[in-house]
């Protein structure tokens, strides 16, 4: 692209010179040979018309009429020094190169067969016939013709090449503000999936956190108010505490695995329906309330997040009704079907209205922790309650197998359940 761009610039400079170049040299031999005074005014002329509107100022050839104008009287200034010496007939030669570099259109083709015919009639020579005079106007329209289309097309490739090197240095300076936009958008989605990461390592810390910490110190909480009812038995003093110190070594484990990202214990011994039970047992045992846990479906081993997230709804669940319900039973259902399992939580407790929920004192957080969890594998949340009528919680998963890839960016997580 440099190249073109200097072959065509070096042109540009070079052709408003040759017409110095024609009118000089032959001056210069005619006046070494002879000198005559108006040689040089004719010359002299020549070249101040063409300075005068081409080289001084090159916008005035774009207008057809001047160019038209200036070439008329360029040809009978030719004409009359051809007439004085033959030498001059270089000149018309020149004068040939303009009418095809200047002209427009048409009047290039006029130009060359009246530069012809100057040059045909104006030279003083004597007994030569109309027919000799007309073949040589021929000839010369012929040639000048031939050459002129040569001038012609190497012109317009010129031309071509011009607009095509405009064109790729706007290209290039568009792909430049592209490749600038596209670093600072990256740059920026470097920085929010930066963020990104951070705040969903934070839900993520919440989470387990609200799950483990918080349930075991509820639980905690519980069994230490419970054992201020049986102070003078000091063997149910007795239970509690061991109770207590269960809950409160499990509450520990937790706390690391969650820091380390590991699998909660129950899911460490048995496959999720067992764990389910394990749990629901002794959230029936700590709290009195009974529970029922059953399966549906033919289980088969689900991806470390997908049994982890149903595992979590189930204990978040259960400390809700502990917590808030005042429930005299409670039904647990995994449902394993072909495409997702479902995991339905039921009491028969006091219930509550939904938009009323906050964060606080209702298991608000609770409801947003699961729901967060649920939909981060692309499955669905559902609470029915009402007030006086019981609660019902229902989560539905993708069922990713064991071994599948990262259920938040697997094919699975982008199906609509």
């Amino acid at each position: 692209m440099t190249t073109a761009g200097t072959d065509v610039s070096r042109w540009d400079r070079a052709w408003p010179a040759l017409p110095y170049v024609f009118i000089l040299l032959p001056a210069v031999f005619s006046l070494l040979r002879d000198w005559r005074p108006e040689v040089l005014a004719l010359a002299l002329l020549a070249g101040a018309w063409h300075w005068f509107l081409v080289t001084s100022h090159p916008g005035r050839i774009e207008r057809p009429f001047v160019v038209i104008i200036y070439f008329i009287v360029m040809l009978a200034v030719i004409g009359t020094l051809v007439r004085i010496d033959t030498l001059f007939m270089l000149t018309g030669v020149g004068a040939f190169i303009q009418a095809f570099t200047l002209l427009p259109g048409r009047w290039a083709y006029a130009g060359v067969a009246a530069t012809a015919a100057v040059l045909v009639a104006a030279p003083p020579e004597p007994g030569r016939t109309p027919s000799e005079m007309l073949y040589s106007f021929l000839v010369a329209v012929l040639v000048a013709s031939t050459a002129g289309l040569s001038i012609q097309t190497v012109s317009d490739q010129n031309e071509h090449r011009k607009v095509m090197i405009a064109q790729l240095r706007e290209t290039g300076a568009k792909l430049a503000a592209l490749a600038e936009e596209n670093a600072s958008l990256q740059a920026r989605l470097l920085t929010r999936a930066r963020e990104a990461g951070v705040l969903g390592e934070r839900q993520r810390m919440a989470r387990e956190i609200h799950d483990t910490i918080a349930q075991s110190l509820t639980a905690i909480l519980t069994q230490l108010e419970a054992a201020d009812t049986v102070i003078d038995d000091a063997a149910a003093v007795r239970s509690r505490l061991n109770t207590v110190r269960a809950l409160a070594r499990e509450s520990l484990g937790e706390a690391r695995r969650s820091v380390q990202a590991l699998r909660p214990a129950p899911l460490d011994e048995a496959q999720l329906p067992a764990a389910l039970h394990d749990v629901a047992t002794r959230w029936s045992r700590d709290t009195g309330v009974p529970v029922s846990v059953s399966a549906t479906g033919d289980p088969w081993p689900l991806h470390a997040e997908v049994e982890i997230t149903l595992l979590r709804v189930a204990q978040e669940a259960l400390a809700n009704v502990g917590r808030h319900a005042s429930a005299t039973r409670v039904a647990l259902t995994l449902s394993y079907m072909e495409d997702v399992v479902a995991l339905d939580v039921r009491d028969d407790g006091s219930g509550f209205v939904p938009e009323a929920t906050g964060s606080s004192d209702t298991g608000g957080f609770g409801l947003i922790a699961m729901r967060q969890r649920v939909t981060r594998l692309a499955g669905n949340f559902a609470v029915e309650t009402a007030p006086g009528q019981g609660t019902g919680i229902s989560a539905t998963v993708p069922a990713i197998p064991a071994g599948s890839e990262d259920p938040e960016s697997s094919d699975h997580s982008r199906k609509s359940w």
